[in-house]
């Protein structure tokens, strides 16, 4: 997936078994039992000596393996401990004890709502069915509808619990958060009674909706109510790291890890701080770009580049400048932009934003083709300016739909395709009603669903400029900016129901990707039969060509790996049918192919057919995917010379040699030629020199030097 992933993991409390405090758990029937020790393993647990209570709990499990009780405590002593995995094995087991059990249903519930599970749901409704009084388990529900965007369920759930509870604290601080993502003043919060744990989940809340300036203030407040509450201390320092303030972050980092905090957030983002001395950082007055220095001087011309292009459009499009410069960090490592974003690897994502500050893979960060940087680029800074010039009070669908429409309507062969997942999806009727398209970004329900979103959000996004054009997408935001909800925003700037709205974009839908959704098993089983024909020793091309064409047309978007454009050209080009390869790979590449090897063939095509500009123009696609390919640079910048374009040659001589390449001497002298082409003679003779340096008896560069001085010209 090529962005957000959800954003919602991103700004997840990672803190683990904290939402419920520990406290004395209700014991249940057991066959046998050790009070004793029991009590000492509690004791240890209290004083911090994990590890001994641990192997206590070990002991008292192994030796009364009947005692649900125990499994339950033995979980909670590893849900507070960051070990949220190990901790519903052992509620299950407990479970399997003491069908029963509702406290282990709650419990249960409690750590896959933190992990943004919709089973948590489920495990709570079981946790009421057995006692109704377990007013937490309403609680959970009513922040899992507010994740959704549902206020008016979160509402009805968290007045269930307080129906139970007067003084539930998650109830309260719910209704507090509904109130302040409400922009009003909370007649709530005087009922929070000072409690840290409240802030704290207020806090969470605004950061989810992206609100981070003040779920920064609401994680001070819960420090302020409870200094030793150090899971605040750690949410706050991962919330001010992602707004760059790294300074801050770290005091708060640094004291929650002193004191035993140490969650995989906090130990991660105070490793990746640690590697910072490793990055170089580029300013501009609208934009600071950081990149690793391994690779920053060949990565800067084409993302610093890209980040001022981009801000010049939104600003005319939106109508909207920026008043502080972009921040853009791009990671050469996965696992560190994963630790950038939310403080845990294992992100499914390629950029996120946070306000002002972009992160980023790098593309050596993925496999080569595996995604397309630019367009990941476009995307976030689109983020950068809906959600600053909306102060951040737009729905999560919208605010990825406009970015992932942004992405084709920058250049049409940007951005995604319509991948297998969405075409499922759109066969089997999964497509959410418009009112309830954040629910897939946040509790996906089934495998695949936050892609589906995505692609929904975008298409939705799509359709309206189409239908209503592109200048009532900034309508539609400016009035997100005045905190009102999608139903009474479309219904007031599109004129219709959202019901009548969802019938009309549904059948736009089916229009566009009715054939595929129709053929979908014809394709797929047509498709493994190809990969087949091609793989025999002697394969029919003949065969390959008619059946591949035939599954292209059902299916034009799949570019991914066994593509029928790939394996037609291949079968063209085997019969010796340059115009049916070219053909093929042409369509590969405006189709958004993002395999180098393709596209370098149609680039190969084309030059020798004559055509250098289009040749160039193919080789240009592989600048905004595999920039730090050491074959693209050079073969680009013959194009660009030959179609008279030497600054652009020079720009892709000098990245070549700023990827170390083993002809260094070819490299200077290319970029010697480039210089000599602009007429900059003083820059071609420095180069030439470089290269005689790096070979005293290259030829090319010594004739150059003679013909710079004038002694090689012609009498």
């Amino acid at each position: 997936m090529r962005r957000t992933v959800a954003i919602v993991a991103m700004t997840a409390c990672l803190c683990f078994g904290q939402t419920a405090p520990r406290k004395a758990v209700p014991r249940v029937a057991s066959t046998a039992g050790n009070p004793s020790s029991l009590k000492a393993a509690e004791d240890l647990w209290k004083s911090g000596d994990f590890f001994n209570a641990n192997e206590l709990f070990k002991a008292l499990v192994a030796a009364y393996p009947d005692n649900a009780f125990y499994r339950l405590r033995w979980g909670q002593l590893f849900a507070e401990r960051f070990a949220p995995d190990e901790a519903v094995k052992l509620y299950q087991e407990a479970l399997e004890i003491d069908p029963k059990y509702a406290l282990a249903y709650l419990l249960t519930a409690d750590i896959l709502a933190d992990e943004y599970n919709p089973k948590a749901a489920e495990a709570a409704d079981k946790a009421l069915e057995i006692d109704a009084n377990l007013y937490h388990a309403h609680e959970i529900k009513a922040k899992m509808a507010l994740e959704d965007d549902d206020h008016k369920k979160a509402v009805e759930l968290a007045d269930a619990a307080l129906k139970i509870e007067p003084t539930a604290l998650d109830a309260i601080a719910i209704h507090t958060a509904i109130d302040l993502l409400a922009d009003k003043e909370s007649t709530w919060e005087p009922k929070l009674a000072n409690r840290g744990k409240g802030y704290e989940l207020i806090a969470h809340l605004l950061v989810l909706n992206r609100r981070y300036e003040e779920g920064i203030i609401w994680y001070r407040k819960a420090i302020s109510a409870d200094p030793k509450l150090w899971s605040a201390h750690a949410e706050l320092g991962v919330n001010l790291m992602r707004l760059a303030r790294e300074d801050e972050a770290r005091i708060e980092l640094e004291l929650a890890y002193e004191n035993h905090f140490r969650d995989a957030a906090t130990v991660n983002t105070l490793r990746l701080m640690d590697t910072y001395k490793d990055f170089e950082t580029f300013k501009t007055p609208t934009t600071v770009l950081r990149l690793h220095k391994k690779e920053a001087a060949a990565l800067k011309p084409y993302f610093e580049a890209e980040m001022l292009r981009s801000m010049a459009v939104y600003e005319k499009k939106y109508e909207f400048k920026l008043k502080k410069p972009v921040q853009l960090e791009v990671y050469p490592n996965h696992e560190d932009f994963a630790v950038r974003t939310m403080g845990l690897p294992g992100l499914g994502a390629l950029g996120v934003t946070f306000n002002d500050v972009v992160a980023m893979d790098s593309p050596s960060g993925r496999k080569p083709g595996e995604f397309h940087w630019a367009s990941t680029l476009w995307h976030e800074m689109s983020h950068v300016y809906i959600l600053t010039l909306t102060n951040y009070r737009v729905p999560r669908w919208y605010t990825e739909g406009m970015a992932v429409h942004e992405e084709t309507a920058t250049v049409p062969d940007w951005g995604d395709r319509i991948t297998p997942d969405v075409i499922a999806a759109i066969r089997d009727k999964k497509l959410l009603p418009v009112a309830q398209i954040d629910r897939g970004f946040v509790h996906p329900s089934y495998p695949g669903q936050v892609i589906v979103s995505y692609f929904q959000a975008g298409k939705i996004c799509d359709y309206i400029a189409k239908r209503w054009g592109e200048k009532k997408l900034l309508d539609i935001a400016l009035q997100f900016a005045k905190n009102r909800p999608t139903v009474d925003v479309l219904r007031e700037q599109l004129g219709m129901e959202p019901e009548a709205f969802d019938k009309d974009f549904l059948a736009e839908i089916d229009k566009e990707t009715s054939n595929t959704v129709k053929n979908f098993e014809t394709w797929t089983k047509g498709l493994a039969e190809l990969n087949k024909l091609s793989r025999e020793a002697t394969p029919n091309n003949d065969e390959i060509i008619k059946k591949g064409r035939d599954l292209e047309a059902i299916y034009p978007d799949y570019i991914e790996a066994g593509n029928a454009y790939v394996l037609v050209a291949k079968a063209c080009a085997a019969k010796g049918d340059k115009a049916c390869a070219l053909d093929e790979y042409g369509k590969y590449s405006a189709h958004s192919g993002r395999d180098a090897a393709p596209v370098m063939a149609l680039a190969k095509l084309l030059d020798e057919a004559g055509k250098k500009k289009e040749a160039a123009a193919a080789l240009e696609r592989l600048l905004f995917i595999s920039p730090l390919d050491q074959e693209l640079h050079p073969r680009l910048g013959e194009l660009y010379l030959a179609t008279g374009e030497p600054a652009k040659a020079a720009r892709e001589y000098g990245v070549q040699l700023a990827l170390k390449p083993i002809d260094m001497a070819g490299s200077y002298f290319n970029l010697a030629r480039a210089f000599n082409a602009q007429g900059l003679k003083d820059k071609a003779r420095e180069e030439a020199f470089n290269a005689l340096e790096a070979a005293p008896d290259f030829r090319p560069a010594q004739k150059l030097l003679l013909e710079l001085s004038g002694e090689g010209q012609k009498p």
